[in-house]
């Protein structure tokens, strides 16, 4: 099953509308994105929480890393660079951290805010190269959607 992106933005906006709370924000988004496409194995947001450090927050699926600095992985990498990162093959990744030995691809977004990179969005797949361009643009237009304003 592949995201009606117009579909999921719409419903996201409806959901989410007039709510300002951060990790509220996050819990609907890991919910409504991480159920629009078989690909989206484990989806969920690393919260900046100090500088140079993310923490987990809102989830679906297993359980993920509980910490991650800046300095590591591809998480650490959208967070550090504030750009989304698309990995067609982890394993070619370097410091790639394997929170799930199942993923196989990954897509990591910035969530921007207007202090800044305040957290990342994290979608692994157990398939390889499961992500595209389409797929990135998409949720990079849904995130600035709802954190924009913050």
């Amino acid at each position: 099953m592949n995201v009606d992106y117009e579909d999921l933005a719409k419903r996201i906006a409806a959901l989410t509308e007039g709510e300002t709370d951060e990790v509220a924000l996050m819990a609907t988004l890991a919910c409504e994105i991480h159920h629009a496409d078989d690909r989206f194995d484990w989806t969920g947001f690393y919260r900046v929480t100090e500088p140079e450090l993310l923490k987990i927050g809102p989830y679906q699926g297993g359980h993920g890393c509980l910490v991650i600095p800046f300095s590591r992985g591809v998480c650490g990498a959208a967070a550090r660079e504030g750009r989304t990162q698309l990995v067609p093959d982890v394993e070619a990744f370097p410091g790639h951290i394997a929170c799930a030995s199942s993923t196989r691809s990954e897509l990591v977004i910035p969530v921007h805010a207007k202090r800044g990179v305040i957290a990342v969005l994290d979608i692994d797949s157990d398939q390889p190269d499961a992500f595209t361009e389409e797929d990135a643009a998409a949720l990079e237009a849904i995130l600035k959607d709802v954190f924009g304003h913050l």
